[in-house]
């Protein structure tokens, strides 16, 4: 069966409008219309980097205890916290997994290990 939605934890987390710390969630896998249709979206028109934003607030879909992931939310991020989910959307969506292909640089063993935020290990 195909795995559509995977766990993540932020390095940092995102800290709610009541201090509240969030770190854990889950990103799904994006459809052709997540990364389509933001493309109509005026804030992407006027600064397409604005476009992983919108994308985001799509495709993760729990953050913590929050009820709803908006633009607003994806806004709060950290710059490392936008960082890791870019890569974790990236890897989910070309991989299939969360996992980061390795090589034992002194056997050559090859296989693959779910990566952790920085400072996480």
């Amino acid at each position: 069966m195909l795995q559509t939605e995977f766990e993540f934890t932020l390095p940092k987390g995102y800290v709610d409008e009541h201090g509240n710390l969030h770190k854990s969630g889950i990103m799904r896998l994006a459809t052709a219309a997540d990364e389509i249709l933001p493309m109509k979206d005026p804030r992407v028109q006027a600064n397409p980097a604005y476009l992983t934003v919108i994308l985001l607030s799509r495709v993760v879909t729990r953050l913590g205890d929050l009820g709803s992931i908006s633009t607003r939310t994806i806004e709060g991020l950290f710059a490392a916290d936008m960082a890791y989910l870019q890569d974790f959307y990236r890897r989910i969506n070309e991989n299939g997994n969360g996992a980061v292909h390795a090589i034992c640089p002194k056997c050559e063993y090859s296989f693959e290990l779910e990566a952790q935020p920085l400072g996480e290990w």
